[in-house]
């Protein structure tokens, strides 16, 4: 019987999360703990980049980590940042999240209504004479700049920020009966702690959101019990609710 989940990633800031829900449904509990965690670059290494920030016009967000980071480096290096930047962001949440840093104003900060790049790239067209820097994680792929190209859009891609282990202290202990994950890098953070996972918790299921995260806790030899997205199941919360249904 499942009884004890946890998931990694940082707790709901809403309290209408739909883990409240099941917790009290169901009467488990739901432990947040991520397992990776997001750190800057240094400015040395940022510099090793060859990048002038004031050599942009345009600023290309895929998410509130790059915003973060973006700015905080831009502090680091003592840059003051141009009242007419203007911002690109892959969704409204994540526009709105730049207040945090500067004053919003809609005729500086564009993002687009699905929550992907393709669906901003009609924004960035209209702006095609700005200079777009895109911020990004060491761990990325090249989509947003292979779009860019596609539209001969001026742009530099500059990574700001790493994913890391975000290691447990020494007799930290893992007696949860599900372990739910959202990354490769969460399942590489897990076997990096735990090397004898597979032997010393044989019990312990996997639960997986995205395809290559799927993928890596298979290859792994992971023993995963659910998957989302699915046609079934769009969301993790909706496959949990399933699983433990099925089983209580």
């Amino acid at each position: 019987m499942t009884k004890r989940i946890l998931v990694s990633q940082p707790k709901p800031s809403s309290e209408k999360s739909p883990y409240y829900d099941i917790e009290s449904k169901y009467d488990v509990e739901i432990v947040f703990r991520p397992f990776i965690k997001v750190a800057a670059v240094s400015p040395r290494e940022f510099r090793s980049q060859h990048i002038n920030i004031l050599d942009f016009t345009a600023i290309v967000f895929n998410s509130r980590h790059a915003i973060d980071n973006f700015f905080h480096m831009a502090r680091e290096l003592r840059v003051d940042i141009p009242a007419d930047m203007k911002y690109f962001c892959v969704t409204e949440q994540v526009a709105l999240y730049i207040q945090k840093y500067v004053q919003y104003r809609k005729r500086k900060i564009f993002f687009g209504a699905t929550g992907k790049m393709d669906d901003l790239l009609p924004q960035m067209v209209k702006h095609k004479t700005e200079r777009f820097l895109v911020p990004l994680s060491d761990v990325h792929n090249d989509d947003i700049a292979n779009m860019m190209d596609s539209k001969k859009l001026t742009h530099t891609e500059s990574v700001m920020y790493r994913t890391v282990s975000n290691d447990f202290v020494e007799g930290e202990p893992l007696d949860y009966d599900m372990i739910i994950f959202f990354s490769p890098t969460g399942i590489s953070s897990l076997l990096k702690n735990f090397p004898n996972f597979k032997k010393e918790y044989p019990n312990t299921v996997i639960g997986t959101f995205g395809v290559n995260t799927t993928k890596t806790a298979k290859e792994s030899g992971l023993n995963v019990a659910l998957e989302a997205p699915s046609p079934k199941y769009p969301s993790i919360t909706a496959a949990l609710n399933d699983y433990i249904k099925s089983r209580s």
